[in-house]
């Protein structure tokens, strides 16, 4: 176990060595570091965090952090406890901040604020930790992606629907050559090439993501997730209960769904 994490950390610090030195490096994580208040470290660390003494792994991540010329920013913002907490155990009431957020020292003030969320479901015993972070950015011009149209790349490879594309081109581009002006003429050229593969070619249909996804499916997520809220509002053990339930019959009924679609995929 000693060997795994000084490996981590050394393949860490070697992706760390190659960033050039003006970017930002930033590390978050579950790093299975509980990080104290000890006075000395104050600086690196701060004073918000959830537990008193570090941990070996809170030592190893505060190490790293002033060896790197780091901040660990999950612990410099003040909030209340049930805002610091990010993994719960399996006793369904202790609350550890184990997954933590490092940046350069220098750029630490890009982060903004740093805190747990306990509304959104991941799924998971761990706790969705935001970050807000204020970068200033180049701004680049928009492309208008709405109008972009997706041509059917199997007609143009298709040699007969080619060559007939090509001839609707050579039939319709004498008609509208007789204007002077390059401007005019270009415009001539592109309106008879869009026409021609509007025609021939057609565009693609646009595909929906997860189409085994139905109204089933929606409603076993829906019940997941009011399970799961009403089980951090108040942890019982019936809450508990209820929404590890929902939770299985949620991602059985996603399973079942998608392998029936798969299924008949291959059949067709």
């Amino acid at each position: 176990m000693e060997e795994e994490k000084d490996k981590f950390y050394d393949d860490l610090q070697k992706v760390c060595d190659r960033v050039p030195k003006h970017d930002i490096v930033m590390i978050l994580g579950d790093l299975n570091a509980k990080i104290g208040k000890e006075k000395t470290c104050e600086r690196v660390t701060g004073k918000y965090t959830l537990h008193g003494i570090s941990n070996q792994n809170g030592e190893m991540v505060r190490n790293f952090a002033i060896e790197n010329s780091m901040t660990v920013m999950s612990t410099q913002f003040q909030h209340r406890t049930i805002h610091k907490g990010t993994w719960i155990l399996p006793d369904l009431t202790t609350v550890n901040q184990i997954d933590h957020i490092l940046i350069n020292t220098n750029k630490k003030k890009t982060v903004q604020d740093v805190r747990t969320l306990r509304g959104p479901n991941c799924d998971s015993d761990h706790f969705l930790v935001k970050t807000i972070i204020k970068q200033r950015l180049i701004i680049m011009p928009r492309r208008n992606t709405e109008n972009r149209k997706r041509w059917n790349l199997e007609n143009i490879r298709n040699p007969v629907k080619l060559k007939q594309y090509r001839r609707t081109i050579f039939e319709k581009l004498p008609q509208k050559m007789e204007q002077k002006e390059v401007n005019h003429e270009w415009e001539n050229i592109e309106s008879t090439l869009i026409e021609s593969a509007e025609e021939i070619i057609k565009t693609r249909e646009r595909h929906t993501r997860n189409k085994w996804w139905d109204e089933e499916c929606k409603k076993a997520i829906s019940k997941k997730n009011i399970a799961r809220k009403k089980c951090a509002q108040k942890r019982t053990r019936a809450n508990q209960e209820q929404y590890t339930q929902t939770r299985k019959k949620a991602n059985k009924t996603c399973k079942e769904k998608k392998k029936q679609w798969l299924n008949n995929r291959i059949n067709k």
